[in-house]
């Protein structure tokens, strides 16, 4: 994933310079479509578990239709990516290792934060905050991801998604609606966001191509 957004923004710098892209940044699209998949299908599976029994099930059948049509275009991606060449200079290598270091900070504080999170419920007596209260995490974790990576999507998910989480929060603490309810509420909203997410990653991957067609 960190490939994604490293070459998402350096490829924006070669389009200038050269007429056809590196063989990596039209990897990286790949790369990250096959992550918003993977994510998508687990918060529309957290959804499911919500609705199950109830006629709104037919709705996330249009989640699992972009999880197929996000793995179908990765593949495409990584097929396109063949007839490209590898290009990096020096200091585009370095710059992405630097982003790549900063990646994985924010991606390891991620993971620590939602164990954090998890146990912090769990010793409050409210387990019922668990899935809320990752949502949480997950949508703080776009704000730094914009800001290293200068991305302004980034600043929309992140806050689409925490709201999503607050609300989820909230609606549990004062019990407004069912638990299962709740669930639907969290996994339909975070789903939107790496759906969205996904989209877009399709859309600047194609972009990429067809401004830079294979010589």
């Amino acid at each position: 994933m960190a490939r994604f957004f490293i070459n998402f923004r350096q490829s924006k710098k070669l389009n200038k310079a050269i007429t056809t892209l590196p063989a990596i940044a039209v990897r990286s699209v790949a790369t990250g479509l096959f992550m918003m998949a993977f994510f998508t299908g687990l918060w529309t599976g957290i959804a499911w578990g919500g609705l199950i029994g109830s006629a709104g099930q037919w709705v996330l059948g249009l989640f699992v239709l972009c999880v197929i049509f996000f793995v179908v275009q990765a593949i495409g991606f990584l097929k396109a990516a063949k007839s490209y060449p590898s290009i990096q200079t020096p200091e585009e290598v370095k710059q992405g290792k630097k982003m790549g270091m900063w990646f994985g900070i924010i991606f390891g504080a991620e993971g620590l934060f939602i164990v954090l999170a998890i146990n912090l419920v769990n010793n409050m007596g409210h387990p019922d905050l668990i899935i809320p209260s990752i949502a949480l995490v997950v949508g703080l974790h776009f704000y730094p991801m914009a800001w290293i990576f200068k991305r302004k999507i980034d600043y929309w998910l992140a806050t689409w998604a925490t709201g999503i989480a607050i609300c989820g929060i909230i609606f549990t603490l004062h019990k407004s609606f069912l638990y299962t309810t709740i669930l639907a509420f969290v996994g339909i909203g975070l789903a939107m966001a790496t759906t969205g997410y996904g989209l877009y990653m399709v859309y600047y991957g194609r972009k990429m191509i067809r401004e830079n067609p294979i010589a």
